[in-house]
């Protein structure tokens, strides 16, 4: 199988849209110091939602709605056990995704296999006739470009606006944050809320326009926890995970061609090589933080160079309660 690269790299950006989704949702979250680790179960929750109330009302504007709503209340959860409550993200975050991702298949169960609506594709005219970028950038369904949309945007909110400030301050130190005019309970509420109905987004793009349609399994498995370490992979920077969300769709193309060269390898293997790799690419990049790595490549430029790009520092207050009362 020859490989068509106008071709490959239109599935990657189609592909990625779901995920890129739900990693920028997720690293909005992160910021402000609030740990979300429902995502899996919310997107399972939410593509069922979206698909079902599609189906039933004839509108997919309605099913990405639906899929958004799910995705900020299991996110308002989180955020009240936290920030109301003082209780353990984690454990909240963790219990959510299992009840999530059950009541999905439990409420979802009598709609597997049937017929639904899917995302038309909206190709912007003029645009669409560049050669390569054309079929790349701009002949996609609505989720994927609010996808690319939301990477600038999302970089410049968090960098360049005072609200933005706010947020990465409460994600350091929200006792400082407040002592200095902030209000961190409502920064982290509107930033999980925000977050979680990305991730709802992502939910209803894979079944209604990535990986159409209802079933068990759905495709979209594992997602959420991709999610999660490409935040780490990408340093809690949104255009930096954005990348780590297109190199995972690039492995996963990049297995369908993998298949189709080296037939006597059992599919399977493709289909799970992108997970072990993004486990070690986390190892290199614990690896490049460490102090003794850092000094050894302080006489290097090079390495140093390199150890900068991969280094990356979780916010301080990542996780930590701060019971409001």
């Amino acid at each position: 199988m020859d490989i068509n690269i106008t071709l490959l790299l239109a599935g990657v950006t189609a592909g990625a849209a779901p995920i890129l989704l739900a990693t920028l949702g997720e690293t909005l979250t992160e910021k402000s110091g609030i740990i979300n680790l429902s995502l899996d179960g919310t997107i399972l929750l939410s593509a069922m939602a979206a698909f079902v109330i599609a189906a039933k009302t004839g509108s997919t504007c309605a099913g990405f709605v639906a899929g958004g709503a799910i995705g900020a209340a299991v996110a308002a959860v989180v955020a009240v056990f936290s920030i109301q409550l003082g209780q353990s993200q984690v454990a909240v975050g963790f219990v959510l995704t299992l009840m999530t991702r059950d009541l999905a298949y439990f409420l979802g169960n009598p709609y597997a296999c049937t017929q639904g609506l899917q995302v038309p594709r909206a190709a912007i005219p003029f645009l669409r006739d560049i050669p390569v970028l054309g079929d790349v950038l701009f002949n996609h369904t609505l989720p994927v470009y609010l996808s690319l949309v939301l990477i600038p945007a999302m970089w410049w909110v968090i960098y360049r606006t005072p609200m933005g400030l706010s947020l990465r301050a409460v994600g350091e130190n929200p006792d400082a944050a407040f002592a200095r005019g902030c209000r961190p309970g409502l920064i982290q509420y509107g930033t999980t809320l925000a977050g979680g109905f990305l991730v709802g987004l992502a939910g209803a793009t894979f079944s209604l326009a990535t990986k159409p349609g209802w079933g068990r399994p759905q495709g979209a498995e594992g997602t959420g926890w991709i999610a999660l370490a490409l935040v780490i992979f990408g340093g809690w920077h949104p255009v930096r995970a954005a990348a780590g969300a297109y190199l995972f769709a690039f492995l996963q193309v990049m297995g369908i061609y993998f298949q189709a060269w080296l037939p006597q390898v059992p599919s399977q293997v493709f289909q799970v090589a992108p997970f072990p790799l993004m486990i070690f690419t986390l190892l290199v990049l614990f690896w490049a933080q460490k102090e003794s790595v850092q000094d050894y490549a302080a006489s290097r430029p090079h390495l140093k160079r390199l150890i900068a790009l991969l280094s990356a520092r979780a916010p301080s207050a990542l996780g930590r309660p701060r019971k409001t009362g």
